[in-house]
């Protein structure tokens, strides 16, 4: 079931002049990795910029990004009877035999909503593990077999292998690919195209990573998002479910950031923000106040600290403050 939260209210941005506009995106070039920027106000793209030979309309490997297209899978899955709703155990939308007979019982404990806040307690397949993870013959049997190191439903435990999971439940329970899925549910109604990506020994497309979007098509979903889950007149997403989305469950251990289904929250320039994130500063921004969408797509292979989160996130607050 959804809960439906009632928006705030919005204040009416200023239009900021040229002359910020071209600062702004100057700024955004500054950053040593930036390969776009982009910047919607009202719905209307006020700054659209490439950097190093890198195009808006080019393909970008989102990594982690995909989280939070995932998660608006799930969103429109539930809406749609093919998954009961975040409280449904996750092992009951698998194939039996995905399903390691050795493995702790509490893994039937896991939920869909815990997969997608990060909340699910086992042991991580990103950070030191991740290697060992997709080199393994199964990532899902791989990833249901770590051991517990917090209950269910406790800590954020950032890690792929729980959106990995979603899309071998939604493979499994449909009996189309992820890649199909992302097509006709999101793809179609944003026209935007959806390229195959990454897909594990068993052919299931990669829940969670290396999923290739055009910043103008992340512009697009991310407008999807702030106006309630529709775009162009038609109701993409459900409203309740970019509400469920964006309240948050649990907290980053690594920027101190809150995290709902997929998006994180934060506070920049006394606004609130929604954002989704990926390795190497591939982000997506939503300021519902400020009506306003933001897109970043970054170099994705140098080493990744938050301390350049925390950069792109000056630059967020920059554009906030440009429209006051």
């Amino acid at each position: 079931m959804f809960w439906l939260i009632s928006m705030p209210a919005s204040a009416s941005p200023i239009t900021p002049a040229p002359s910020t506009l071209a600062r702004l995106a100057d700024q955004a070039g500054a950053l040593p990795r930036t390969h776009t920027f982009m910047v919607s106000i009202q719905g209307k793209t006020l700054i659209e910029r490439g950097y190093r030979g890198h195009r808006t309309s080019q393909t970008a490997n989102i990594k982690s990004l995909s989280k939070t297209v995932m998660s608006a899978l799930a969103g429109i899955a539930i809406e749609r009877g093919v998954i009961k709703g975040v409280d449904q155990p996750v092992v009951e939308l698998l194939a039996a035999d995905q399903i390691p007979v050795k493995a702790d019982p509490r893994i039937r404990d896991i939920t869909v909503g815990q997969l997608l806040s990060m909340q699910a307690g086992l042991e991580r397949t990103s950070g030191q593990h991740y290697g060992a993870w997709v080199a393994s013959a199964n990532w899902v049997r791989d990833t249901l077999s770590r051991p517990f190191v917090s209950k269910p439903g406790g800590q954020m435990l950032y890690s792929t292998g729980n959106t990995h999971l979603l899309s071998a439940a939604l493979t499994h329970t449909t009996g189309r690919s992820t890649l199909v899925l992302m097509r006709e549910w999101l793809g179609e109604p944003l026209d935007i195209n959806i390229p195959p990506w990454t897909r594990d020994p068993q052919g299931i497309y990669f829940g969670g990573n290396e999923m290739g979007l055009t910043p103008r098509a992340l512009m697009a979903f991310g407008e999807m998002y702030r106006t309630g889950g529709a775009y162009r007149g038609q109701q993409v997403v459900p409203g309740a479910w970019v509400e469920a989305s964006w309240q948050p469950r649990t907290r980053s251990f690594y920027n101190g950031d809150e995290y709902g289904y997929g998006w994180f929250r934060s506070i920049i320039e006394n606004e609130t923000v929604y954002y989704g994130w990926g390795y190497g500063g591939q982000v997506l921004f939503v300021v519902p106040q400020r009506e306003m969408t933001i897109v970043l797509t970054s170099d994705p292979t140098p080493p990744s600290r938050g301390s350049y989160l925390d950069r792109i996130k000056a630059l967020v607050g920059d554009v906030i403050t440009s429209t006051r």
